[in-house]
């Protein structure tokens, strides 16, 4: 009679378990690594927070708080590009390369994202744009593996064209790729919406520009003759020139300024403008679904701040990520790009999905009022209207 003792039984069940875990895990698969490439530090570090803010909510509120799909860890690696386009470059190469990750999303910068747009074509691995808005990135710089979740400037442009019909305009801008690239889609969207409104006079400022004395009475001189309604359209990432501007008393020469949507401590400024009418991307008040009610919610419990347009975008950006890799059923770049082609996906704006041609995600925008009555610090826009996607008609622009 052989007695086994309470020790090998104990070893034959840990062996037992240990094979059955690691035949769980082989069938889970390995951890599915996603990289989020934002200008963490340097100029538009503000951006890239709310992005990377709105990236890991969306992520947990479209996983049920679990981090796994289909079983598989989600692993996400952060890098900070500073803005600089070689260093964007170089971090999503180690990202394909060394970190070997099956998707990749960014950046904040325009140039930087342009920058990094061919090597996602080298390594052939797809990269989700998020939050740059260049034209060109899903333009003539575009290849396959290049999916956008922010808007593009033509998309910004085409909003801002859809409620001016008729009068002057003129532009304002930063000197850099994102502000000569929506000044050229303002004026093929007032043309693209049939508006009679004509373009008089541009403008561009550098980045980092607080004296707008010059380029602002240029601007005078060049509208207060023209056809009214006169425009002056602001574009301008990062701290807003629109006070001081207004400090030159535009109404003497029947001026009117107009914003282009902004983060919320930008918009906070702008209490002097009650009335004045702009369009954004997004505004926390705005959408009415289940996921921009969780993520309004949440975002004010755990920051004590409503969520802001980047982070709306970041949350996009997740949510196309978890649908992506779901409908493909794993990191396979090939099988990535076919499922997203023409793929929808559910974010705090309502549905997007990704255009085959150029992979551009469709969605609304919205026209606002800045608020006369603001019943707190963070009560600031009125809807005027949703301008839904199909009344923004967005040319193609790649060359495939």
């Amino acid at each position: 009679m052989h007695h086994t003792s309470l020790s090998s039984i104990v070893s034959i069940a840990l062996a037992m378990y240990g094979a059955s875990f690691a035949a769980a895990a082989i069938a889970a698969g390995p951890d599915l690594k996603v990289a989020l490439i934002a200008g963490r530090t340097g100029p538009l570090e503000a951006y890239a927070k709310e992005t990377e803010n709105g990236f890991m909510m969306g992520l947990e509120y479209l996983t049920g708080g679990t981090m796994e799909i289909n079983g598989r860890k989600l692993k996400v690696i952060l890098k900070d590009d500073q803005s600089k386009p070689d260093l964007g470059r170089t971090l999503l190469a180690e990202a394909y390369g060394d970190d070997k990750v099956d998707i990749a999303v960014g950046t904040t910068s325009s140039g930087s994202a342009i920058a990094m747009l061919p090597v996602a074509l080298e390594y052939k691995k797809v990269l989700i744009v998020e939050p740059a808005v260049a034209d060109a990135i899903t333009g003539d710089k575009w290849n396959r593996y290049i999916f956008r979740t922010a808007r593009s400037s033509i998309q910004d442009a085409l909003a801002a064209a859809s409620t001016l019909k008729a009068g002057s305009v003129g532009f304002l801008a930063q000197d850099y790729a994102f502000g000569r690239d929506a000044v050229k889609a303002g004026r093929e969207a007032l043309a693209a919406t049939g508006s009679k409104a004509k373009v008089v006079h541009e403008e561009y400022a550098p980045q980092g520009a607080t004296d707008f004395t010059a380029p602002a009475q240029r601007l005078f001189d060049a509208l207060k003759d023209q056809p009214p309604p006169r425009i002056l359209q602001i574009i301008w990432a990062g701290p807003n020139p629109m006070n001081k501007l207004a400090d030159m008393k535009p109404e003497r020469y029947g001026i009117t300024l107009a914003p282009g949507g902004n983060i919320l401590p930008v918009m906070k400024t702008w209490k002097n403008f009650a009335g004045t009418q702009g369009t954004i991307y997004y505004y926390y008040g705005f959408p009415r679904n289940k996921m921009n009610d969780w993520l309004v919610a949440e975002h004010t419990r755990r920051f004590k701040a409503p969520p802001d347009m980047f982070t709306a975008g970041g949350f996009a950006a997740a949510s196309a990520v978890v649908t992506a890799l779901n409908k493909a059923g794993g990191g396979d770049s090939e099988k990535l790009v076919a499922a997203m082609e023409g793929m929808e996906f559910d974010t705090p704006k309502g549905k997007m999905s990704f255009r085959k041609e150029d992979h551009q995600a469709l969605q609304p925008m919205y026209q606002f009022r800045i608020k006369k009555q603001q019943a707190n610090e963070w009560d600031l826009l009125e809807l005027v209207r949703e301008i839904p996607a199909s009344e923004l008609p967005l040319p193609v622009r790649n060359r495939r």
